[in-house]
């Protein structure tokens, strides 16, 4: 359950410090790449506790050559012979990356537990193995943060509300999301013994309370940018060229190409 209810960010502070944050990001990025770090960022929580669009925002400036969303669906037969690690060992960064894992090897704690996808011996194997995991990742020089977003169960249930009314976002919302309404309690007993095996000082666990999605996010960015210890990176200088004389190039006539239709014209 989220804390005490407190006031909304209003839109136009919201909007002002993301853009400072998104900014900061990009220094960040630059840091990364030019330092060879490797950062991994794991948002969990909830269905509809707001991960998506945090990670949008987080995503939104940077470069997707360097800052990577991670979203792996349901795995594949093959898949399910590995190590169950194995999948996610593929999509980790190399030196000047940055992941950000859309849900993670979490899945395991959560949905699959909940919901019977994987047996009580995976289950408990998976809670042996993750904090060993999690230990090697930051032993290798892994900058790992792992985010865990909570919402209330009154505001899960308006955001679901609005998805099925929304045609926009009704692809948002499937008959596994409708079932983690029934299974409340189910999934927060799940939550809780998942924080009593992997909260562990190497990589503990930060609560982004997101009933106000706004707060949510901006709370997430700066702490994000206040655990990395990086620092500006001068830009290299670049001028723009002048543009040298034209020797003759014509284009050629509009009618031997297809343009697609003026439909702005319409408005």
């Amino acid at each position: 359950m989220a804390g005490k209810k407190t006031a909304k960010v209003p839109l136009a502070a919201y909007e002002r410090e993301l853009l400072r944050l998104q900014t900061e990001l990009v220094r960040l990025q630059e840091w990364v790449r030019t330092e060879g770090a490797r950062v991994v960022v794991v948002f969990e929580g909830r269905d509809a506790a707001g991960k998506g669009g945090t990670i949008k925002r987080v995503a939104e400036h940077l470069n997707p050559r360097v800052a990577q969303i991670v979203a792996l669906p349901k795995p594949t037969e093959r898949e399910r012979s590995q190590w169950y690690f194995q999948r996610y060992v593929e999509h980790l960064p190399a030196a000047g990356e940055i992941v950000l894992f859309d849900r993670s090897w979490y899945n395991r704690a959560g949905v699959e537990h909940v919901m019977g996808f994987c047996t009580k011996e995976e289950y408990q194997l998976f809670l042996r193995q993750c904090p060993i995991f999690e230990r090697m990742l930051v032993e290798e020089g892994v900058l790992l943060r792992k985010y865990w977003f909570s919402v209330s169960d009154a505001e899960q249930q308006k955001r679901f509300r609005r998805r099925l009314k929304d045609p926009t976002r009704r692809w948002k919302l499937s008959p596994m999301d409708l079932e983690s309404i029934t299974r409340w309690e189910a999934y927060s007993r799940a939550k809780d013994e998942m924080l009593v095996h992997t909260d562990i000082a190497e990589a503990p666990w930060f609560v982004v309370e997101s009933d106000d999605k706004r707060r949510a996010r901006l709370n997430m960015i700066a702490h994000l940018l206040d655990s990395v210890p990086y620092h500006e990176v001068p830009p290299p200088v670049l001028e723009l060229p002048r543009r040298p004389p034209s020797k003759g190039y014509e284009r050629p006539p509009r009618d031997l190409q297809t343009f697609v239709p003026d439909h702005a014209a319409s408005l």
